[in-house]
């Protein structure tokens, strides 16, 4: 479905985007493998989400939805059931490498696979430390693409050092390392997000982090078991982020964003628009299941200034970027966006996509390598773009749509419904036209 969005004269509310995404995954994932019901509040009902909730049944959890509660009734730690037949990941690169890492400890054999655009992003960064590990796992090409078959077993715990500071490969080996023979090490040059290690700690696994010179670790110690736990999953930061650039954008804005998760290894994008001289505070500072929540006041900001993003500050604000760039074109100055090259495998080569589409409205950007230059001070004319059936370009470039003088058609935006299914509306009901 095509969809065309038109200039703004403000945006003013109050919203409660939906729950975190990521947060959403590991508290299914992780319940599922504890001895005991965990109850889920606010969990994220959305394409990739969902697909978690189905995975995990197939796999021989009961996990029942009352009341908005959902109810995972966890199986241990080596208690999931062989699935019947090849599990679909849908578009989920999240579902799918936690889950290989959970798998790989379990006396039991599956097949992944997934649609279209996850069957071409890479899976042999996960594959090869569980193989180190002791797992059975093949796939497409090598072992860099789906489908993948694992058959799980005895591991042993390695020491690993995730170069590309990937959240989803150190999940997927500290979930296998549970079920390890000894201690499991990670360590990354750049912290990734950890609501992994927060969650895990919260369910009283034996696991310890510590920054040095080499960068962030973490030891994973075997478990014998993981207790269950209630969970209240807080709003999605990068849901809530379209919202508050929006608010900085468009003028005479103000908008107050509820319960949003702020874990500084998620926040980036804030920071960096508060860099730029954004009007963005935090308030009502609290504290849930060892997150950090916030709510958040965004309003029209003027004066933006450009900045430079580089490659350590990356992983806090990997899936905000392509935003971040379309904000960028209403900044004074040149904005230089660098070591992004994690852009070019995501749900679309993110980086392409953004230039293309930006070029396509006549806005001045030059594409590099890992990133881009983007020209400030641009006006915004509109046209057509293309969301790539990629959901935070179709979000992104309807935030822009807001700005430009005759609107801009997104072809196939409705793809926004697999991390959010209800931004269309929640875009309309703040909009004064």
């Amino acid at each position: 479905m095509d969809k065309k969005i038109t200039k703004a004269k403000s945006i003013k509310g109050t919203l409660r985007v939906p729950s975190d995404k990521s947060i959403s995954h590991r508290s299914v994932i992780l319940s599922s493998i504890s001895d005991g019901t965990s109850i889920i509040k606010n969990y994220l009902k959305a394409g990739d989400t969902l697909t978690t909730v189905d995975v995990y049944r197939k796999l021989g959890v009961k996990i029942d939805e009352e009341k908005g509660l959902f109810f995972v009734h966890g199986v241990g730690l080596k208690g999931l059931k062989e699935p019947e037949d090849v599990l679909y990941m849908g578009n989920s690169g999240t579902t799918t490498r936690l889950t290989l890492g959970v798998l790989a400890g379990q006396n039991i054999f599956a097949t992944l696979t997934g649609d279209n655009s996850l069957r071409k992003r890479p899976m042999k960064r996960v594959l090869l430390p569980l193989k180190n590990m002791g797992a059975n796992v093949d796939g497409r090409n090598k072992g860099e693409f789906l489908p993948v078959a694992i058959r799980g077993g005895s591991l042993r715990g390695i020491e690993f050092f995730n170069e590309k500071a990937s959240a989803q490969v150190k999940s997927a080996l500290l979930l296998a390392g549970l079920n390890a023979n000894r201690k499991t090490t990670i360590i990354e040059p750049v912290m990734s997000r950890d609501h992994t290690e927060r969650m895990l700690k919260a369910m009283g696994a034996n696991i310890k982090t510590e920054f040095d010179e080499g960068g962030y670790r973490v030891h994973l110690f075997p478990s014998d078991k993981l207790n269950p736990i209630d969970i209240d999953v807080p709003a999605d930061p990068s849901s809530a982020a379209f919202f508050v650039a929006a608010a900085v954008l468009v003028p005479n804005s103000e908008i107050l964003l509820k319960d949003v998760l702020i874990n500084p290894t998620r926040d980036g994008f804030f920071r960096k628009l508060k860099e730029m001289g954004a009007n963005i505070e935090y308030t009502n500072h609290r504290e849930q299941n060892g997150e950090p929540v916030a709510d958040i006041l965004a309003k029209y900001s003027p004066d933006l200034k450009a900045i430079s993003v580089e490659k350590r500050e990356i992983p806090s604000m990997i899936d905000e970027l392509p935003l971040l760039a379309l904000v960028a074109t209403q900044a004074e100055g040149e904005t230089v966006i660098k070591g992004a090259e994690e852009l070019r495998v995501k749900e679309s080569d993110r980086i392409k996509a953004v230039v293309e589409n930006l070029k396509q409205i006549g806005v001045k950007v030059e594409e590099l390598p890992d990133g881009m230059i983007i020209k400030g001070k641009q006006k915004i004319k509109g046209g057509i773009v293309d969301s790539f059936h990629d959901h935070r370009i179709a979000m992104a470039f309807s935030i822009l749509a807001l700005i430009s003088e005759e609107g801009i058609e997104i072809k196939n935006a409705d793809c926004a419904s697999i991390s959010y299914p209800e931004f269309y509306q929640h875009l309309e009901s703040l909009i004064e036209k």
